[in-house]
């Protein structure tokens, strides 16, 4: 039997005395388990060393990252001249005619009749009354475009925009191409600030039909329409960095996990070997055979389930022997005659697959 292998193993032993923690760490755990079963004790684990476990996690932990104040929507940064805007109108929706209705010659020139005179009281500045004759207009003939076209213009001069776009609404549902309808409706889109529908309705009004008026209003909102939608693409590209940025984090944060994951394995694999290379002989490779969940330990779980092995490691007179005859193997002969150290040397012998 080679002496080193006893010297390992008798430092080992000592080891474990002097630091009792050691035998807490998990490659032991099978060592803890059958000393137990044993009927023997594991000394508690220090408490210094749960804190220092702790304090190694604390550090381990990756800081967050601080966050940088994000406005509360696009529209907060935004400044836009809202001169002319108005409160939008709550009314409840006007009468709209029955589209099902089956409108007879008869109704369409009573209608017709009606829109006149709609159109004469509203140059005379009787808007409610010009409102009321276009609602009966309406009715009798709910299929003519121009008809709520016209109230529509009647509703922009009352201030009431939304009542103003129903109407419009409804007009190019029945004739798509009609300038006056879309100009009304940017008007009415101007006076809610709804700058990049009034820049569209009017732009629109413009190509089918040129009209002075809708051009000048045109003029007046396209700039802050086309303030609003460059607005819109910062905040756009914005998002989109933001969101490429938490996806970079996400994958540096995944990936600092698993290398942390693998410098904590790795560390754990090498605990033994770090542990015990600096013992004469060095326990990395220095036992036949192998210790289960130990690397750098082999054969030691062999060796330490035998318990007349382990008694007589602890006896001080069998230490001393393993001693003198590891710095010289000629003094083995010295113990012939000592069943204690004779028997040791024996099963060690045996167990290494050596004869003593």
């Amino acid at each position: 039997m080679d002496p080193r292998k006893v010297i390992e193993l008798r430092a080992f032993v000592k080891l474990c005395k002097e630091n009792p923690g050691l035998l807490h760490s998990e490659e032991l755990r099978f060592l803890r388990e059958w000393v137990e079963s044993m009927g023997g004790t594991i000394p508690p684990a220090p408490d210094n060393a749960s804190a220092e476990t702790m304090k190694d996690k604390t550090e381990k932990q990756p800081e967050e990252p601080v966050k940088q104040p994000q406005p509360d929507s696009e529209e907060s940064d935004l400044e836009i001249d809202n001169e002319g805007v108005i409160e939008p109108d709550k009314d409840d929706p006007q009468e709209m005619g029955d589209e099902n209705v089956e409108v007879t010659e008869e109704m369409m020139d009573e209608a017709n009749e009606k829109k006149m005179e709609g159109i004469y009281a509203l140059g005379e500045g009787e808007l409610q009354k010009a409102i009321n004759l276009f609602t009966e207009a309406i009715k009798l003939n709910p299929h003519l475009a121009i008809l709520y076209a016209k109230r529509a213009s009647v509703f922009v001069k009352l201030q009431k925009p939304n009542a103003a776009i129903r109407d419009c609404d409804r007009a190019i549902q029945i004739n798509p191409d009609s300038a006056q309808t879309y100009k009304w409706r940017g008007k009415a889109h101007r006076l809610l600030g709804h700058w990049e529908e009034a820049a569209h309705d009017l732009a629109l009004a413009c190509k089918l039909d040129y009209d002075e008026e809708a051009s000048a209003m045109l003029k007046e909102v396209q700039p802050r329409a086309q303030k609003i939608a460059e607005h819109r693409r910062k905040y756009e590209r914005k998002r989109e960095e933001k969101e490429i940025k938490e996806r970079l984090e996400r994958v540096k944060k995944a990936r600092e996990e698993h290398e942390r994951a693998q410098r904590e394995e790795e560390a754990r694999q090498q605990t033994g070997g770090a542990q015990f290379g600096g013992f004469p002989g060095g326990f990395p490779g220095g036992m036949p055979g192998g210790m289960p969940g130990m690397a750098g330990m082999p054969g030691l779980n062999e060796i330490l389930s035998d318990p007349e092995v382990l008694a007589a490691m602890q006896d001080p007179e069998v230490m001393v022997a393993f001693q003198d005859v590891a710095q010289n193997p000629a003094n083995m002969s010295k113990y012939q005659n000592n069943p204690k150290v004779m028997n040791l040397i024996s099963k060690l012998s045996a167990k290494f697959g050596s004869q003593p």
